[in-house]
């Protein structure tokens, strides 16, 4: 719908506006890049994203100071077509619906409706709101809605009268007047934008510097789709103190005219926040405009700065908007340094404006004296609230550094004392990228290794997929929604749903009392130490106390908050550390032991200890957790609809919930909106209430949880500590590693145990390494229970792996490239890892080598160098991380599939097997190969959904085996099928089409269906022995990255990064080429952006949903994202189907790359300042971790210590 309205603004807009369009949009499968290409096929030309035209700050063609040219030989003026749509008809602009005359003309009148409870008006002129207000001053003001649509839905906030203010002509005009800018209240941003640009050209540059500042802000303020609906008025009116506009308000001295019935007011910006969320506005009055007065012909300078933990659609931590106003010899006259996010309100910096006034303001004295009253203004505690002490403090100082520098550079005066490096922001180029379509051509089929599209992608562009929730209403149908604990950890003491159920609508209440029997309320493989429903006692903030059915969502939202539930609060425990400290541990050890590490230790040239860090990950799939049940009226029989990974999993409890055998359910799912092993296990806990709920009532009931619902209930990826030893000769070679491995797992086990295993098996990532000891825990505490993510703890013990290589290479003084390489596990040394698998068909240094060449590592090394030398304030990085990821369930009976094959008369195709549809294109592989197999066109093979009544006892879609394990056993029920269709293709030829063949096979009575089945031979591990073959085969990879960070504010962007994967004989190219930059974009926001932080005072997680979590966006990808697959070698022993490799998980871990060039731009930073102790970095590395781990004077004057006893506002558990 973004592009959409994009071609239907722009007939052909610029490569710059596309990159931009989707700024209000979050995807987390694609890695962005295909959608991008898909929108630039209708630009009109290219552009460099930097260029001042484009919103940048000035292209380097433009700035020549800025290191050379961006676009070398850029010829601007040619379209650059990024690929031909596949058979689509040609986009027409002129063929499009006009939008109906008739609404065009349409007059507006006022309207009036509603209850005694809550009454909605609509007034068309200014006067008629007046009057509204006067009788109804606490009357809500609703103009676009985006603040009052939160206050309503989650903090349940009711107004009984609103008054919608869009239609007022009068609140969105605007004036140019000689000495202001005048704007109605409710003029919207994306109408504020242009008419910025318009005051810019109107009153010129100089006197219009508030209007540019104000754009600038509005470039980066939510996204496109708030922005449309957003408005001035509601800025002011909300009063939030990290608005991003407001403090441009304040700085540049406008002023708010307020009316009322009475009178019109004229309030100063100065004095209008009173408050965290309070104004000085009269309740019977309205903000009917604004004016912004235009800055001084001469002397006078205005800026605006924000910074956030991601440059598009997201809140300010900090933002700023100068202005000073200089008189002859560059005396201060007047100053305004208003800050958000240093204070509950917007707040000016009352001390550094009384310092600077009549000041000479080009004397470093007075730049010196700033930052010290700055300190004085902003004396911010460890403790504050938000946390970030030293991170906010840092900000507020490095703005004013930066806008000190840019006054001058502007005076052209103190060029000794010019600090122009501090002035300038990172700026993104348009993005691109290339593939390697030719990659599959040497093994290419009849289908198999083709480029297909993902065979819903039509359905699922269109809206015409159907996912759980679309399913239409059933009769008698009821919503449930959860009633969750408040509490880490609590005794119940009391839990009344009476208020609730004496709401309208309302039909029950349903808790442990309504299982089939006590031992029904417990779940969860392998250890089943989980609990539908609390009884008696909460052990985390999230856990579901009971469910409350009603006839509607909305009315089911509102019972739930009734239930009246005392809590008597116990300790708890939230992070590793703690749990660590107090012996909190599951009964689940392992470990694995090769060689003698006590004598390598012993005899090594150098031995180093360290720790790794890295936090969790929230799924984020776009649909979220959703089911629905359906009693039958025989025998105790149920359907369920479930958006799970794991049918038969959810069939097996959903039966211990009812009290029935499990071949009276039903489980189905046709799809998932993402799944990423968040729907593996968790799922099973909705389905169960809500199945639970539907045995009570019999009656349909359904419930699709909001996102912080969701993100409360569903688990994490388990954050992970290693503590490290290492021993290592003077040569670089490895000699022993001893590591403690310690996750999170939260209040119950889940699959806690088995991610744990799977980090110890990939602790070496691809390193020979002859003596290992490491051991693993699972830490038990009071926060969610954490799950299977992506990876599955591979991610994790990899980590450890590459932190404690980045540690002892700056040990060694040696480059880490060369300590990888020379560690690299390699042809011709020793091959078996320390849990005693020969690695095989291994092309990781190949792919090491290739990735250097192709991406020019060494040259860009030694430019980055030099770039490095020149650049005080901007850093640039490099990293070159291998991965190896072993594909098979590590439980040893989950490694099997089954799958049901019918041929029809007609000659279609109906498949089904134990795999799950959740984006990944799994389906369509799976299709690919029956219609290989078969010798039937593509299109005549179809898979309707997965189900337990066609494939029984399939394993949960995960573990990257989906692909083996279901795609064999269709081949098996094909040559099934074929060994039967044999004599027939022989009798009629082989331009026989199916249809006639399976006409003959009929009527001679020969079965036209076949079940197929799996299993991987040769594995299973042996823990505690350390023998068996613990994976099938390693799929592989090679990922260079190249970063540029701000050290002033933590800023970063991804500039490029080649990769490499070894994904065997792909199945589908087009496919897996999707699932690597998915893969890797959310291993990217796994080691940068993605941070779940808990609150200290509630013990519930705050990052519950993209206010506070920051997924990356489309402006986070990599500016240059270059993929290819491996070609050219031979697959000797992999006996895999098409001798492919698994492909989800293993390139997640290649977005570590982008940490560690992080982490190599802050080494250089930080040697910028003489700073020569090791760099320790934990995941994620934030803008706030980027920041504070400088050693510049500036971040060192801004730090903030603990008192004694003082702990941060919130935990990274």
């Amino acid at each position: 719908m973004s592009l959409y309205a994009l071609l239907r603004n722009t007939e052909a807009p610029p490569e710059h506006e596309v990159e931009e369009a989707f700024d209000g949009n979050l995807c987390r499968c694609t890695g962005y890049r295909p959608i991008l290409d898909a929108a630039q096929s209708f630009n009109s030309k290219a552009g460099c994203g930097k260029a001042t035209e484009n919103g940048g700050s000035g292209c380097c063609m433009e700035k020549s100071e800025n290191g050379g040219c961006c676009k070398s030989n850029g010829d601007d003026s040619q379209p650059i077509k990024k690929f031909t749509p596949p058979g689509f008809i040609e986009y027409k602009p002129d063929t499009e619906l006009i939008f109906p005359p008739q609404l065009r003309k349409h007059e507006f009148k006022p309207l009036a409706f509603g209850t005694k409870r809550k009454r909605w008006y609509r007034p068309v002129t200014l006067q008629q709101l007046l009057e509204i207000k006067s009788v109804y001053p606490s009357a809500k003001i609703i103009g676009g809605s985006t603040e009052t649509q939160i206050e309503i839905k989650f903090k349940a906030q009711h107004y009984s009268a609103s008054v919608f203010v869009g239609d007022i002509a009068e609140l969105r005009q605007f004036s140019f007047q000689d000495e202001y800018l005048e704007i109605g209240g409710n003029v919207v941003l994306t109408d504020l934008e242009q008419i910025c640009r318009d005051a810019i050209e109107h009153y010129g540059e100089i006197k219009a510097q508030p209007f540019a500042a104000i754009l600038k802000q509005i470039r980066y303020f939510a996204g496109r789709q708030i922005r449309n609906v957003g408005t001035p008025a509601g800025n002011l009116a909300t009063a939030s103190p990290i608005s991003d506009l407001n403090p441009v308000f304040m700085a540049s001295n406008a002023t708010l005219v307020a009316k009322s019935l009475e009178e019109t007011t004229e309030i100063p910006m100065s004095t209008f926040f009173k408050g965290y969320r309070a104004t000085g506005l009269a309740p019977n009055a309205i903000i009917a405009s604004l004016k912004i007065p235009v800055a001084k012909e001469k002397g006078e300078f205005i800026r605006a700065y924000k910074q956030a933990k991601r440059k598009d659609d997201d809140i300010a931590i900090v933002n700023a908007a100068l202005r000073i106003s200089l008189g002859d010899d560059d005396i201060v006259q007047s100053v305004d340094l208003v800050y958000g996010g240093m204070a509950p309100t917007t707040i000016a910096a009352k001390k550094a404006m009384d310092f600077l006034h009549g000041k000479k303001f080009t004397d470093l004295k007075t730049l010196e004296g700033v930052m010290g009253t700055l300190e004085e203004d902003f004396d911010l505690r460890f403790g504050v609230p938000g946390g970030m002490a030293t991170y906010r403090k840092s900000l507020a100082l490095g703005f004013f550094y930066k806008f000190y520098h840019d006054v001058l550079a502007q005076l052209n005066a103190g060029a000794a004392d010019l600090d122009s490096q501090a002035i300038g922001e990172i700026e993104r180029d348009i993005s691109k990228g290339e593939k390697d379509h030719k990659a599959a051509e040497a093994y290419t089929q009849r289908i198999l290794g083709t480029q297909k599209p993902h065979g819903a992608a039509m359905q699922q562009c269109t809206g015409e997929a159907q996912y759980t929730d679309d399913i239409p209403l059933q009769r008698n149908e009821l919503y449930g929604c959860l009633v969750l604990s408040t509490k880490a950890h609590a005794k119940l003491v009391s839990v009344d749903p009476e208020p609730a159920l004496d709401l309208p609508g309302v039909a029950a209440w349903v808790d442990h009392n309504d299982l089939a029997s006590p031992e029904a309320n417990w779940w969860g493989a392998p250890a089943c130490d989980e609990t539908f429903f609390a009884v008696d006692e909460v052990f985390t903030a999230g856990q579901p106390i009971g469910m409350i059915l009603a006839d509607t969502a909305k009315r089911a939202e509102q019972a739930a908050r009734a239930v009246k539930i005392e809590y008597e609060e116990l300790p708890a425990i939230f992070t590793i550390e703690e749990a660590i400290a107090k012996e909190s541990f599951f009964n689940h050890f392992r470990y694995i032991r090769k060689g003698d590490t006590e004598k390598a230790f012993a005899e090594a040239d150098h031995v180093f200890t360290g720790v790794a860090r890295m936090g969790g990950q929230e799924h984020f799939y776009l649909e979220t957790q959703a089911c629905l049940a359906v009693p039958k009226p025989e025998n105790g029989e149920m359907e369920v609809f479930s958006s799970t990974q794991n049918p038969a999993e959810t069939q097996a409890y959903v039966a211990k919930v009812v009290g029935v055998s499990a071949n009276k359910i039903v489980s189905r799912v046709k799809r998932m909106g993402g799944g990423f092993g968040g729907k593996e296990t968790r799922s099973v806990q909705l389905a169960g209430i809500v199945t639970c709920a539907a045995n009570k009532v019999r009656r349909p009931v359904r419930c699709m949880l909001n996102r912080d619902e969701d993100i409360l209930t569903s688990g994490q990826r388990h954050p992970f500590l290693g503590r490290w030893k290492v021993a290592v000769n003077k040569d670089g070679k490895l000699q022993a590693l001893d590591t403690d491995v310690f996750c999170n797992g939260g209040w119950s086990q889940d699959l806690s145990g088995a991610v744990v295993e799977r980090s110890l098996s990939h602790i070496d990532n691809c390193y020979s390494i002859p003596n290992i000891h490491v051991r693993g825990r699972v830490a038990k505490t009071n926060t969610v229970s954490n799950t299977a993510f992506r990876g599955f703890g591979g991610p994790q013990g990899m980590f450890i792996a590459e932190s404690y290589m980045e540690e002892i290479a700056d040990h060694l003084k040696i480059p880490v490239e060369k300590l990888r390489e020379i560690n690299m596990y390699s042809p011709g040394t020793n091959m078996v890892t320390h849990f005693n698998q020969e690695l095989k068909d291994w092309y990781v240094p190949l792919m090491y080598k290739q990735v250097q060449e192709s991406s020019a590592y060494a040259q860009r090394r030694s430019e980055i160098e030099q770039w490095n030398k020149t650049h005080k304030w901007n850093k640039r990085g490099l990293a070159l991380i291998p991965t190896k990821f072993g594909i098979s369930f590590t439980a040893l009976f989950l490694n099997q599939a089954g799958a049901l094959v019918h041929i029809y008369h007609d000659g279609s195709v109906l498949v089904a097997h134990g795999g799950t549809e959740m984006g990944q294109g799994l389906h369509t592989k799976m299709t690919m190969i029956t219609a290989e197999a078969l010798g039937v066109p593509l299109s005549s093979v179809f898979i309707s959904e997965t189900a337990t009544n066609t494939v029984a006892n399939a394993s949960s879609t995960a573990a990257s085996a989906s692909s083996d394990l279901n795609g064999y056993a269709i081949f098996n029920a094909c040559e099934q099928i074929n060994e039967r269709l044999r004599p027939y293709r022989e009798e009629l030829g082989p331009n026989a089409s199916m249809k006639d063949i399976a006409h003959a096979a009929y009527f001679d009575r020969v079965n036209l269906s076949a079940q197929g089945f799996y299993k991987t031979p040769d594995i299973g591990y042996v823990w505690g022995e350390n023998t068996g073959q613990m994976f099938f085969y390693f799929t592989q990879g090679v990922a260079a990255a190249e970063v540029e960070i701000d050290t002033l504010t933590g800023d970063w962007t991804t500039r490029r990064v080649d990769i490499k994967m070894d994904v065997g004989r792909s199945i589908n190219p087009s496919v897996d080429y999707g699932q690597i930059e998915g893969a890797f974009v959310q291993g990217q926001g796994l080691f940068t952006t993605e941070e779940s932080l808990w609150q200290r005072n509630t013990g519930g997680i705050f990052t519950k949903g993209p206010g506070a979590y920051k997924i990356p966006s489309f402006r986070d990808i990599p500016q240059v994202f270059n993929v290819s697959l491996l070609k050219d070698v031979q697959w000797e022993n992999l006996r895999t189907i098409q001798r492919s490799r698994g492909v989800g998980e293993p390139p997640l871990f290649m977005g570590s790359a982008v940490f560690f060039a992080i982490r190599d731009a802050l080494k250089a930073a930080r040697a910028e300042f003489g700073e020569t102790s090791l760099l320790s970095l934990q995941s994620p590395a934030t803008p706030e971790r980027i920041r504070v781990s400088c050693a510049d004077p500036i971040l060192k004057r801004a730090w903030v210590e603990p008192e004694e006893g003082e702990k941060s506002w919130f935990v990274s558990i």
